[in-house]
């Protein structure tokens, strides 16, 4: 049985943020985060999703991400593009996930605050 992943789908745009996007819905899963991966495997199509969350650091990591942070109903209400190594993202109250993905996500799709992002589970995990 493989993980299970999502598609994340940005509504507002007609666009996929992730067709393989992971969930970290456990305290230790939200934690380690991205942590111990490299750029190489988080390649575009890639996503990680934390649920619930209202912030993140990239301390440990050696790769710079993109970050978007959902209300409940899957608005987008903050980004960070290409957020360096080392940093922490400031804490948002109304955040009820986040969503990483590889850096230039955000551009490439012309993802923007306001946005609705949806989530499918996705097949390829089910194997």
């Amino acid at each position: 049985m493989g993980v299970q992943t999502y598609e994340a789908l940005n509504r507002s745009r007609q666009t996929s943020l992730a067709s393989e996007c992971e969930i970290a819905d456990s305290g230790w899963a939200r934690m380690k985060g991205l942590l111990g991966r490299s750029q190489k495997e988080f390649h575009p199509g890639k996503g990680l999703w934390l649920l619930p969350a209202n912030s993140i650091h990239t301390i440990g990591m050696s790769f710079p991400i993109d970050v978007a942070y959902l209300d409940k109903t899957g608005r987008l209400i903050r980004l960070y593009h290409s957020l360096p190594p080392f940093r922490v993202a400031a804490i948002r109250f109304k955040t009820h996930s986040i969503l990483e993905l590889p850096a230039g996500t955000l551009a490439r799709t012309r993802t923007e605050v306001g946005d609705t992002v949806e989530f499918r589970q996705s097949m390829k995990g089910a194997m």
